[in-house]
Parts: C-alpha cells; sequence; structure tokens
C-alpha cells in the first residue's frame, strides 16, 4: 500500500471572523474549530515567513485580536 501523500487539510474557517475578540476567546474557538496551531503577536513583531497548514496568526493590541491570517 502506497503511503498517504495528501496534504493535510485547514479547517474551513474565515481568519476575518477573529477580528475585533477577546485574544483569549478567539484562541480557544480557533482551536475548538480545528486549528491545531494558534499565534498570538505583538504589531510589528518580526516573525519568519514559512506557511504552516494549521496554523492561525493573530495580531493582537490590548488583548484583542486586530488581524488574522493563515499560514
Amino acid at each position: 500500500m502506497a503511503p498517504d501523500t495528501a496534504p493535510p487539510t485547514e479547517p474551513q474557517d474565515s481568519p476575518q471572523g477573529y477580528v475585533g475578540l477577546d485574544a483569549g476567546d478567539a484562541e480557544r474557538f480557533a482551536r475548538q474549530r480545528g486549528w491545531t496551531t494558534v499565534r498570538s503577536l505583538p504589531p510589528g513583531a518580526i516573525i519568519t515567513m514559512e506557511y504552516r497548514m494549521g496554523r492561525l496568526n493573530f495580531e493582537v493590541r490590548d488583548g484583542v485580536v486586530t488581524r488574522a491570517w493563515k499560514g
């Protein structure tokens, strides 16, 4: 039998739906919806740009999600 080479799937979830939420609530909702990695970052944080399937990134200011994106 050949190994399964299909790429993993991501949750069918819009990152924009998290903007405006409390960061803790947003992270909890994201994990409940199937995101395997949730990363909260301060505005202007220097991050690596590699795309990670199943990762959701939040930019957080004053405890509120101001931007969200996959990868």
